[in-house]
């Protein structure tokens, strides 16, 4: 469960309250793909980097393939995994994180020449741990063991339409932030709720705002 000697040392401090939002963003991405993995390419931003960041990779190749394998994922074998499937995995680092003081991002390019972003940090001094990018859309959405994401084309009567699906289907939200590239443009809407949405309440919901994606993720 602990990682401390995959490398046979310590890891540092600041670096250990990352792996698990590192993980969940490599767990949120694979939901979202919509296409096999070609490359993962993990990216390192802020002052974490001070530090040996490998593991951070190795975690995020963990969260990738643990939604994708019937064999139990670790630290250990996840380069292997990928490996095995013939994906690439590239750990880039950079001191200047934006905004942010740290900064995770897991880019996955996937087969059909698409490529997919997520982005998220550590916030606080509890070191609350939120999703904060997908591809050009930013957020901030604490992390919950329950998301769900939508894209699609923005326009009024989405959020009351997703909410009465929900509610009818009694799951009950947590939290909810829309980003939008333009009024009337591409939007992305991303939900923290109790329990986790089956296929009928997803389609229901894709069907009545025309969606482009309606995806859950089961942060495990």
């Amino acid at each position: 469960q602990d990682a401390v000697n995959v490398k046979g040392g310590a890891i540092a401090d600041d670096v250990r309250p990352m792996l698990p939002l590192t993980e969940a963003l490599g767990q949120i991405a694979t939901n979202l793909a919509t296409a096999p993995i070609a490359a993962v390419e993990t990216e390192v931003r802020g002052d974490v980097t001070e530090n040996d960041v490998k593991i951070l990779e190795l975690s995020a190749l963990k969260g990738v393939f643990t939604p994708l394998s019937e064999e139990q994922v670790s630290y250990v074998n996840a380069p292997v995994i990928a490996k095995d499937r013939g994906v690439e995995a590239v750990l880039v680092t950079d001191a200047d994180a934006g905004d942010h003081r740290n900064l995770v991002r897991v880019r996955l390019a996937l087969t059909d020449g698409t490529s997919l972003r997520i982005g998220g940090t550590l916030s606080g001094p509890r070191n609350v741990a939120k999703l904060v990018e997908i591809d050009d859309f930013d957020l901030e959405v604490p992390l919950s063991e329950h998301l769900v994401v939508l894209r699609y084309a923005d326009r009024p009567g989405v959020v009351g339409a997703v909410g009465g699906a929900l509610g009818h289907a009694g799951i009950n939200i947590g939290g909810m932030q829309v980003s939008r590239d333009a009024v009337g443009g591409q939007a992305v809407m991303v939900l923290t709720v109790d329990a986790s949405p089956g296929s009928e309440v997803l389609a229901t919901i894709a069907g009545e705002i025309e969606a482009d994606q309606v995806q859950s993720v089961d942060l495990v």
